[in-house]
């Protein structure tokens, strides 16, 4: 029996064109053109203004030599990712195991732990501000103690990166917990036929079977780290400790200095970094599928 194909009309290939030259057209003027454009921007020393100087790698020689905010920023981005990574995610699991047991107001619960997802990060940095100020902070007003929360360099970061971490535990939360209301009950019940208690239970039958959630929740706790900016800039600009990559983009490329040059050097690092740990993770993710 022969098998029939399906010809498209003229009117099908003119939509289908349309649809993905739009999604072309788009994805390549908002993300690989301003991406390559500052991978060859950062070989310059334009200031956005007049001709643009060829000048190789000395940007990066001077962000490594000559830029002291750069390391206190590499410093702090990778404290952030370490946090939300080992400390922020691995409770965002535990609360949705937690909800997937339906204990008694289990609603309420996943409602008051999603409740800081839908506020952004500058809000969450006003919020910090309001209860961690040294002049008006209730926080101080409440204890009676006198730390500059926000101001001392030595608690500063671990400060916002709590704050930070309130709002990424309930992101977390609600992926694990859709991910493990699609487990299969049938598993659960034949681990615990051979004698597996409950930890053991997830560990070795339920976790496994998460590893799809676990590869979204890691690229989007990667992504979260190192884009975090609004924040910190709420607070204090992301000065005093407080510095991050982002910061020192955004202070480069449109700030008072202007140095669009230096400023693209900055955001390929930060790219380099967030793909170095995403296509690492995703190679070894397939390489053990492979096996």
């Amino acid at each position: 029996m022969a098998v029939k194909t399906r010809r498209y009309s003229a009117r099908d290939v003119t939509v289908l064109v349309a649809g993905l030259g739009v999604a072309i057209v788009v994805n390549v003027g908002l993300v690989w053109g301003p991406t390559l454009a500052s991978v060859g921007l950062s070989a310059t020393d334009w200031t956005g203004i007049g001709p643009i100087g060829w000048i190789g790698g000395r940007n990066y020689h001077d962000l490594a030599t000559t830029y002291p905010p750069f390391w206190s920023a590499v410093r702090n981005n990778v404290l952030w990712l370490g946090f939300l990574g080992l400390v922020a995610t691995p409770f965002g699991l535990f609360c949705a195991v937690l909800l997937d047991r339906r204990l008694r107001m289990s609603r309420l619960y996943q409602s008051a732990l999603y409740m800081p997802v839908v506020l952004s990060l500058a809000v969450v940095g006003f919020i910090a501000q309001l209860v961690l100020s040294s002049d008006y902070g209730v926080l101080n007003a409440v204890t009676g103690l006198h730390v500059d929360w926000l101001g001392d360099r030595a608690v500063n970061i671990w400060v916002v990166m709590v704050a930070a971490g309130w709002r990424h535990v309930g992101y977390v939360m609600i992926i694990y917990l859709a991910g493990l209301k699609a487990v299969d009950p049938a598993l659960k019940e034949a681990a615990a036929i051979d004698g597996a208690n409950e930890r053991q239970a997830f560990f070795r039958v339920v976790f496994p079977t998460l590893r799809p959630v676990n590869v979204i929740v890691f690229v989007i706790t990667v992504i979260e780290a190192l884009r975090a900016f609004d924040i910190v800039y709420a607070i204090n600009k992301g000065r005093n400790g407080l510095e991050l990559l982002s910061v020192l983009v955004t202070e480069n490329i449109v700030g008072e200095a202007s140095r669009i040059g230096f400023g693209s050097a900055i955001a390929v690092i930060l790219l380099v970094i967030s793909l170095g740990f995403i296509v690492t993770y995703l190679a070894q993710l397939f390489r053990e599928e492979e096996r």
